[in-house]
């Protein structure tokens, strides 16, 4: 075992191939609480975002995320300088530099639409800090944060074979809030929930195939999911989430969802989940989509405790 660094990789296999999802070096122990980490991963921003997808409490990622982060949030190459105060409590400060490649809020590739042509972005493209601090009150325990990320922006969009654009600058906003009640060793109650808020200022394009329109944008949407999780024995746990876009062009988007869950061993799950998408366009018509969802997660091998 190397006694500076810890190299992780996380590799995904679908239908579709193979993928290295994460790969990063991780230092062991910079002296003064400092950590380094280099390579790619998910980004610290949030609460949810740094997670894989096997340890969210719902099959799917809340609203918020999907609108604003897109499928797979921000997953990025870059490095990450953490400091660990040295308070009687958890305080966290981190800061990343990013390569910024997030096609939903952020993007480096250049577009061209009609006859215009808009260049690349310059690498790193994406810049991010956040403050994280937890502390408990008896049997409660509470963990919080706040972030930002700021970057450039080149989005590129086909609706109905038509292009639309976004050059410009974004800036991203995330306050995340658990509070877990611990019952007993076995039994508690979790409240967790995040808001984020994006400012989107640029030039955004449409193309119709003949007449391209650029008009000066300034966008300011937030959105928020808030969830709460009942264990209520050694095995089972049942819980129910509400999302809410509420600052958006089409406002008060939201979305609901109900789970219970089963778990034979600590290497297996077995999840049903129902709810219910009001937020969902489609040919520029909110169609309402009814969720069913049954999920199975097992662990093979050596695997890590999941975070808080």
């Amino acid at each position: 075992m190397d006694p500076y660094f810890d190299l992780y990789a996380v590799i995904s296999f679908s239908e579709d191939g193979t993928e290295v999802e994460e790969a990063y070096a991780v230092t062991r122990g910079l002296p003064f609480g400092f950590q380094f980490k280099v390579g790619k991963f998910r980004s610290s921003f949030g609460r949810l975002n740094a997670q894989h997808p096997h340890a969210w409490d719902f099959a799917n990622q809340p609203l918020v995320y999907k609108v604003f982060l897109g499928d797979d949030g921000l997953l990025e190459k870059g490095v990450q300088l953490n400091w660990l105060a040295p308070t009687p409590f958890y305080l966290l400060f981190g800061a990343e530099v990013l390569q910024g490649e997030n096609e939903q809020s952020f993007g480096t590739e250049g577009f061209e639409v009609g006859d215009v042509k808009v260049g690349d972005t310059k690498k790193p493209n994406l810049y991010l800090g956040f403050v994280k601090t937890s502390f408990d009150v008896g049997n409660l325990s509470f963990l919080t944060g706040l972030s930002f990320a700021t970057g450039h922006s080149r989005v590129y969009h086909l609706y109905a074979d038509h292009p639309h654009a976004f050059a410009g600058k974004t800036k991203l906003y995330g306050f995340d809030l658990t509070a877990k009640y611990m019952i007993d060793s076995y039994r508690y109650i979790s409240l967790q929930g995040e808001y984020l808020y994006r400012d989107q200022k640029g030039t955004k394009y449409e193309y119709d195939g003949s007449t391209l329109e650029t008009d000066e944008l300034k966008k300011k949407q937030g959105g928020f999911y808030t969830q709460l999780v009942f264990k209520f024995d050694r095995r089972w746990r049942a819980g129910v989430q509400y999302n809410l876009i509420n600052k958006n062009d089409q406002n008060n988007l939201p979305a609901y969802y109900a789970m219970l869950e089963y778990s034979p061993t600590e290497f297996s799950r077995i999840r049903f989940q129902v709810g219910q998408n009001r937020a969902f366009f489609h040919d520029g018509k909110r169609k309402t989509v009814n969720e069913f969802i049954l999920q199975f997660n097992f662990a093979i091998g050596a695997h890590g405790a999941h975070p808080f």
